[in-house]
């Protein structure tokens, strides 16, 4: 199974927080120092209910107008965020970090070419200021237009020359060589990403999905991207693609053991010695078979044991439980295990009831692979409304 392809930043809740000088800042307010406190908090009402009284005081501060845009925005109120924050364009056109929240919020609205503009207004006032450029790439990146993705990367790319220690403008690099195909810079994005903000969930999905394009060559690689999309599901637990792509290793794992089961029973199958074999030839049979079955599947644990760390298999044992795919798939291949030990052990079994019991665990084996299969992708997040 392949994973989820790399998950984009979504448009932050946050203007860059390093900002640009800044026309009416009125730090000295405590009511606005307390309501950005609440804001940072998640406790957006409450900052919202301050900002409100402090505006019924100060209509004209561009500061409270622009704090209530980013609380309208973060209790999803997208229009009235835009509304505040044209108010407060109106007291102070030229505020970059304003035009910084516009940018974000006409992104929410799903107005690129708004929002670009407004990305240019703000590379314009400040060229020298990282999140005008960066702002520019994510809106570029997020309209979806496949030909300016060269354009989004190169001002992402600046915004990494203005400021080496953001780790969104990082973040941005990657998501952008990563859609363009250049894995090496997206993987030494991501990673630098990680180094500068360990807790990003989207740089572990996404390193780990750069890994797992590897995984068939080298089990380091399967380990270090089970590692990531635990990590990713661990930081966001409303994380639904490191999940799913946990869920698709999983199901690799549960679908890979298909290939002992099967080789297992053809040769439990195949050691029925004649009729007219003498006791002694069949227990030789029966006794090397066993060995076989016995070091077939003692290899395939030892290859998967290297595969998956101890950290890994706890949170690998409850994603395999909680997904029914992965559990479908584990059935028939226990099934048929446990059909090879029973016609091993029960030589005298007759040709027809070997046969019988045959058919249905070879083809249900095959069918279940591909129901289970077509059951996980249709449990993608990319695959819903």
């Amino acid at each position: 199974m392949s994973a989820e392809p790399p998950r984009a930043d979504p448009p932050h809740d946050e203007a860059p927080h390093d900002e640009p000088p800044r026309a009416e800042r009125a730090d000295g307010d405590g009511g606005l120092d307390r309501a950005e406190a609440l804001h940072d908090l998640g406790r957006f009402a409450q900052a919202a209910a301050l900002v409100g009284a402090h505006l019924a005081e100060h209509p004209d501060d561009g500061r409270a107008l622009i704090l209530l845009a980013r609380c309208r925005r973060s209790l999803g109120d997208p229009a009235g965020a835009l509304r505040c924050v044209d108010e407060a364009l109106r007291v102070a056109p030229d505020d970059t970090y304003a035009w910084l929240v516009r940018v974000d919020t006409l992104t929410k609205l799903g107005r690129f070419a708004e929002a670009e503009q407004a990305a240019h207004r703000c590379i314009a006032l400040s060229p020298l200021f990282w999140g005008g450029h960066h702002c520019l790439a994510v809106v570029l990146e997020q309209g979806g237009q496949r030909g300016r993705r060269k354009e989004a990367y190169d001002a992402a790319r600046r915004a990494t020359e203005l400021e080496p220690q953001a780790p969104a403008a990082h973040f941005m690099v990657g998501l952008l060589a990563h859609r363009l195909g250049d894995r090496a810079t997206a993987r030494l994005a991501y990673e630098t990403t990680l180094r500068l903000d360990p807790e990003n969930s989207e740089a572990h999905n996404n390193l780990a999905t750069l890994h797992m394009r590897r995984s068939w060559f080298s089990r380091a690689a399967w380990t270090r991207a089970a590692e990531g999309f635990v990590d990713s599901a661990a930081l966001d637990r409303d994380d639904r693609h490191a999940r799913h792509n946990l869920e698709a290793m999983a199901w690799g794992v549960a679908a890979g053991a298909r290939w002992p089961a099967l080789i297992g029973f053809v040769l439990a199958i195949g050691s029925r010695a004649p009729q007219d074999a003498g006791d002694t030839a069949r227990t030789a049979v029966t006794a090397t078979v066993a060995v076989l079955l016995v070091g077939l599947w003692a290899g395939w644990v030892l290859w998967q044991r290297g595969k998956i760390s101890p950290r890994l298999r706890r949170p690998m044992l409850l994603t395999a439980r909680a997904c029914p795919p992965v559990v479908a798939m584990a059935v028939p291949v226990a099934v048929m295990a446990l059909c090879s030990v029973v016609v091993l052990a029960l030589p005298g079994l007759g040709a027809g009831l070997v046969g019988g019991l045959a058919f249905p665990v070879f083809w249900g084996l095959i069918l279940t692979y591909w129901i289970s299969r077509a059951a996980l992708n249709r449990r993608s997040p990319s695959r819903r409304p």
